[in-house]
């Protein structure tokens, strides 16, 4: 039987924690974790996912609020606005919504804002800390949303992060928002781990030596069900629309799944699995940041 890893009840369950913690936090110091999400432009499908993040936010008792800011801005204005944000001690995470407007350099952009607040984990410095870690994270380190989302997935599925000691895992994507830092988190829990990509020779080969594969490509139903080791344990982070006879659309994940059910111990779903944990995440990041800046004050101890 193959274990369906449900991630909108995994995420439920983390966000009912973390309200749980927001309220005490506020109930003993009088802060409310700020979380503040820029949006550049009107691209529709980055509006929907920062509503998302919008309300969940407010759901654990959060301050979560957009700002929309045209997509005409200069990098210089956009650059002063988050300095101010950096500065606001009512402020504990500031992300930017991705992608950005052509004219706007992103690494600039992210690398402007101040590395204790940057809930994404996209900051250079985060980046640095995660790609050195020899065990678990530390509280004061912020790892991108997805691939601690993902670890918490893996963590559902074996039982524990124990587990993961001596694996052969495969991450099956090499971008810097979900590949290489899972990649990072994998080896951190001495999981033995290839990167692999579009270019990597007999593909399919390498997912079948995988007892861990993470799917992060962006390719619908690129891995199928015959490359899947049998008991393997597969996170799909793909979300991909593709269109239907009937002129519907539905989505899609980077693994068939379909083909996967009966042959791997467990598999998240598309949608249902990575994306709700990627949103609590978030919000994890942000009482966790909220907390360390909190610490540095002598509010509360570290």
């Amino acid at each position: 039987m193959t274990k369906i890893l449900d991630g909108r009840a995994l995420a439920a369950q983390l966000r009912a924690r973390l309200a749980t913690e927001v309220a005490r936090l506020r109930a003993s110091t009088g802060v409310v974790p700020g979380l503040r999400v820029l949006l550049i432009g009107e691209h529709p499908a980055s509006l929907a996912y920062v509503r998302t993040k919008e309300r969940a936010a407010r759901e654990v008792g959060i301050d979560g609020r957009i700002e929309r800011l045209p997509a005409t801005i200069e990098e210089g204005a956009l650059l002063a606005r988050l300095a101010e944000l950096n500065e606001d001690p009512s402020v504990h995470g500031v992300l930017v919504q991705l992608p950005l407007p052509a004219h706007i350099d992103p690494e600039r952009i992210l690398a402007a804002i101040d590395p204790r607040k940057d809930v994404d984990g996209f900051h250079p410095l985060n980046a640095g800390r995660l790609a050195q870690l020899l065990g678990p994270p530390p509280d004061d380190l912020l790892v991108p949303c997805t691939p601690r989302g993902c670890l918490l997935l893996l963590e559902e599925a074996l039982g524990g992060l124990q587990a993961l000691r001596g694996k052969r895992a495969l991450v099956l994507g090499r971008s810097t928002i979900v590949g290489r830092p899972m990649a990072a988190l994998l080896l951190a829990y001495d999981a033995t781990v290839t990167i692999a990509h579009s270019r990597t020779r007999e593909l399919a080969h390498e997912c079948r030596r995988a007892e861990i594969l993470i799917a992060a490509v962006g390719r619908a139903g690129l891995v199928r069900g015959d490359w899947l080791a049998p008991g393997s344990v597969v996170i799909d982070v793909g979300i991909n629309r593709v269109a239907l006879p009937d002129g519907t659309s539905r989505i899609v994940g980077d693994v068939a799944f379909e083909e996967a059910v009966g042959q791997v111990a467990a598999i998240t779903p598309v949608p249902g699995g990575v994306g709700p944990m990627t949103v609590a995440c978030l919000l994890d990041n942000t009482l966790r940041a909220c907390r360390a800046q909190l610490a540095r004050n002598g509010r509360i101890r570290s």
